[in-house]
C-alpha cells in the first residue's frame, strides 16, 4: 500500500472510530475542503465542526469503500457512508466521491462530491 493510500485509510479509520484527533493527525494545518453542495472551501477547523457534528449525532458510521485509488497528487475514493442516527436510531446510506489532494505526509485538500439531503430521513423523527 502506498503511502497516500495508508493517509486516507487511516483518515476513514478514524472517522468510523469518532476519533477527531486522529481525523486531525491527518489533515494539514492549511487543510481546505471543498464540497459540491455548498461550493464553500472549509479551512481546518470548519471541517472539524462539521466531522464533530457527524460523529456526535450519530451512533455508528461504517464506509463501505466501492473504490480507492492512487490519483495524480493523492487518491479517488467512491464510497457509501452508512450510519445510525442518534436521536432516531434510523439508518441512512449516503454515496459519496472524495478527490484527496496529498502533501507529503498530510492531506492538504479535498474535494467532497456528496448529496447531505440523503441523510435527513434518518434524522427525523416520525
Amino acid at each position: 500500500m502506498t503511502a497516500a493510500l495508508e493517509i486516507v485509510g487511516r483518515l476513514i479509520a478514524a472517522i468510523e472510530a469518532g476519533d477527531l484527533e486522529g481525523v486531525r493527525a491527518c489533515y494539514s494545518p492549511d487543510v481546505t475542503v471543498w464540497a459540491n453542495f455548498d461550493q464553500r472551501n472549509r479551512d481546518l477547523e470548519s471541517s472539524m465542526r462539521v466531522l464533530s457534528w457527524l460523529v456526535e449525532n450519530t451512533r455508528t458510521r461504517r464506509y463501505e469503500v466501492l473504490r480507492r485509488i492512487e490519483i495524480e497528487g493523492g487518491v479517488l475514493q467512491q464510497h457509501v457512508l452508512h450510519g445510525t442516527a442518534a436521536t432516531t436510531g434510523k439508518d441512512y446510506a449516503m454515496p459519496a466521491c472524495l478527490v484527496i489532494t496529498i502533501d507529503g505526509d498530510v492531506i492538504s485538500h479535498v474535494d467532497e462530491y456528496l448529496d447531505p439531503a440523503v441523510m435527513q430521513p434518518a434524522f427525523t423523527a416520525d
